[in-house]
């Protein structure tokens, strides 16, 4: 199958990543207004089908450069799911040399078996950490 990452807010179309977040428990009622503000904010990615201009994927990275990254926002269309688009955007965004070295960390509710194989360790039933790599 054949995909293309998508990388910076500015190639990312707005509509594309409200649709996604509406498919999620903990972004459904999220405003447009504020999923725009939190992309300004953040490193976004993005992964559509090859051919295709709409994103199956999205996901975005909130990091201070030094210690820490936050990956947050991380959905895959669900028509999408079950041909490695996650996997191989999560591999993308954790492949990038500003976030190696930094410790990362991620919320997630029902996931732990998708983050765990990119060395995410369960803290807790929510959080979970990816020592410095």
């Amino acid at each position: 199958m054949e995909y293309r990452i998508v990388e910076g807010k500015e190639n990312i179309e707005l509509c594309d990543v409200v649709r996604l977040l509406r498919i999620t428990y903990w972004a459904e009622k999220r405003p447009a207004e504020v999923i725009e503000r939190a992309m300004q904010n953040s490193a976004c990615f993005g992964i559509a089908l090859e051919g295709s201009e709409t994103l199956a994927g999205f996901a975005r990275v909130i990091t201070d450069h030094a210690t820490t990254f936050y990956l947050c926002d991380v959905v895959v269309d669900p028509a999408c799911r079950g041909r490695g688009l996650g996997k191989a955007l999560l591999g993308h965004i954790l492949s990038r040399p500003e976030y190696m070295g930094l410790r990362g960390f991620l919320i997630t509710r029902d996931a732990h078996g998708f983050y765990r194989p990119f060395g995410f360790e369960t803290v807790n039933d929510r959080v979970m950490i990816r020592p410095p790599q």
